[in-house]
């Protein structure tokens, strides 16, 4: 199965890790830095889509569309 390209939403979490996350496959893992949470959820994404079988992947993908815009916002 061909894989959409994925996303990684990497932000600092509360206790000083930053969080990355998956939307696309609802898959989170963290790391010190942010470069380590993107190594981590890439492995992380790696590890479950061996274990996954195509059609949970397919379904996850299909109840999940992500799309990413950019916002301009006015302030009053």
């Amino acid at each position: 199965m061909k894989l959409p390209k994925l996303t990684a939403v990497i932000e600092p979490g509360e206790d000083g890790w930053y969080v990355a996350s998956c939307p696309e496959l609802g898959i989170v893992s963290q790391g010190e830095t942010p470069e380590h949470a993107e190594e981590m959820i890439k492995e992380a994404v790696e590890l479950w889509l061996e274990s996954a079988d195509e059609s949970e992947v397919r379904r996850r993908l299909d109840e999940r569309k992500v799309a990413i815009k950019e916002l301009e916002v006015t302030h009053a």
